[in-house]
C-alpha cells in the first residue's frame, strides 16, 4: 500500500481488525491474497450507502473480505448474495463473516458463477448494486449476465481494470489481460452504462444501468 493510499485510509476510514484479520486468515491457509484494495473496500461501501442499496450481489466471494464491507453498508433490510466456485473459500468467508456479526446477512451460492446468475435471472432476482472481482477471463460474461440481473438505476463495480497498468500496452497479452480491455470497451461504450474507470489500486470500473 502506498503512503498516500496509507493516509487516506488512516485519516477517514482505518481498517479495522476485523479486516485484518481476515487478510491475515488467507495467509495464513495459503489462499490468494487477492482481496480488494482497503481502500477500495471502504470505497465501495460508501457508494452502497449513499446509492441507498439494499440487495447486493457480488461475484467471487474468497475469503470474505469484500462481503463484510459490503454488508456492514447496507439497512438492516439489506442482504448480499456471494458467488464462489470453491466451497472451501466460502467455508472460510462463512467463519469469517460469523466472526463479524454478519452471517445472516450474507448467502453464498457455490459452483460456477455464470450459472449461479443464470439462475438469479430465472428466479427474477434484482440487484441495487454488483460488484464484480472473480476470474478476469470472464468478465465479460459476467457484465452481460449481470446487466440481466441488476435493476435500472443500479450500479456495477469491477476490481483490478488496470491489471497491474498492463491494460494500455499493446505488448501485454495473455487472456486475462485480453478479457479485461474487452470488458473496459463494452463498459464504456455500452449505450445502457454510464460509466468510468477510477485508478485506484489495480483500477476499479464504476458503471450505473440507466
Amino acid at each position: 500500500m502506498s503512503e498516500r493510499e496509507q493516509y487516506i485510509l488512516d485519516l477517514f476510514q482505518p481498517e479495522d481488525s476485523v479486516l485484518r484479520d481476515i487478510r491475515d486468515e488467507i495467509r495464513i491457509r495459503g489462499m490468494p491474497e487477492i482481496s480488494i484494495h482497503p481502500l477500495v473496500g471502504a470505497f465501495l461501501g460508501f457508494l452502497v450507502k449513499v446509492h441507498e442499496s439494499r440487495d447486493v450481489l457480488e461475484i467471487g466471494a474468497l475469503g470474505g473480505y469484500s462481503a463484510v464491507c459490503l454488508a456492514r453498508a447496507l439497512p438492516r433490510d439489506g442482504h448480499v448474495v456471494s458467488l464462489e466456485l470453491n466451497p472451501d473459500y466460502v467455508a472460510v468467508a462463512r467463519a469469517n463473516l460469523h466472526r463479524a456479526g454478519l452471517e445472516n446477512r450474507v448467502t453464498h451460492m457455490v459452483g460456477l458463477a455464470e450459472k449461479s446468475l443464470d439462475t438469479l435471472h430465472h428466479q427474477g432476482r434484482r440487484f441495487d448494486f454488483v460488484l464484480i472481482d472473480a476470474d478476469k477471463e470472464n468478465y465479460p460474461l459476467y457484465l452481460d449476465k449481470s446487466l440481466k440481473v441488476l435493476r435500472h438505476g443500479g450500479l456495477i463495480a469491477a476490481d483490478n481494470t488496470l491489471w497491474g497498468d498492463e491494460v494500455w500496452h499493446p505488448q501485454a497479452q495473455g487472456t486475462a489481460v485480453e478479457a479485461i480491455r474487452r470488458f473496459n470497451d463494452m463498459v464504456a461504450h455500452h449505450p445502457a452504462l454510464e460509466s468510468l474507470l477510477w485508478p485506484v489500486a489495480d483500477g476499479l470500473t464504476l458503471a450505473r444501468y440507466l
